[in-house]
């Protein structure tokens, strides 16, 4: 693979595409959202996104763990007990799977996104049980094993 498809500098443009809000989350305002997919893991479960949104008030529930770092704007966050903190530029927020928070989005807000979605529970039974074998048979024959089981 050449270079020029594996590199990307953070400084060029993004080549954000519509993203809307599911509309039963807005809360206040038309916030138009967007956004650039910019990586997928090989087990297409782990994601990067650049993402941007205008002014507005909205939920938003998170289906995968989300780490994100604000490149520019702002955004004033509210957990479901009521906590409020305002987060800016140069900020990294970390929200689990299963959780929520109200965004209010005040002016612009434009975003990094690391996104992990949930691994079923048989693929983490089969990670920790090869994990366990390296342990016991040492891990060169732990991956001679796992060769000779993907041959199978």
């Amino acid at each position: 693979m050449a270079i020029e498809t594996c590199i990307r500098s953070g400084s060029e443009s993004a080549n954000f595409s519509p993203s809307p809000i599911n509309p039963a989350w807005i809360l206040e305002g038309q916030p138009i959202a967007r956004a650039e997919l910019l990586s997928t893991s090989e087990e297409g479960n782990v994601n990067t996104y650049y993402w941007d949104c205008t002014a507005g008030r909205f939920n938003w529930h998170y289906s995968c763990d989300e780490t994100l770092h604000i490149l520019e704007g702002s955004v004033i966050l509210k957990s479901p007990s009521g906590k409020i903190r305002r987060c800016v530029a140069g900020d990294i927020v970390f929200f689990p799977n299963g959780c929520s928070a109200e965004w209010t989005v005040e002016k612009y807000i434009r975003k990094l996104a690391f996104c992990a979605a949930p691994l079923p529970g048989a693929l983490i039974k089969a990670k920790r049980l090869r994990q366990r074998f390296k342990r016991l048979l040492g891990a060169s024959a732990a991956d001679e094993w796992s060769g000779a089981a993907a041959r199978l």
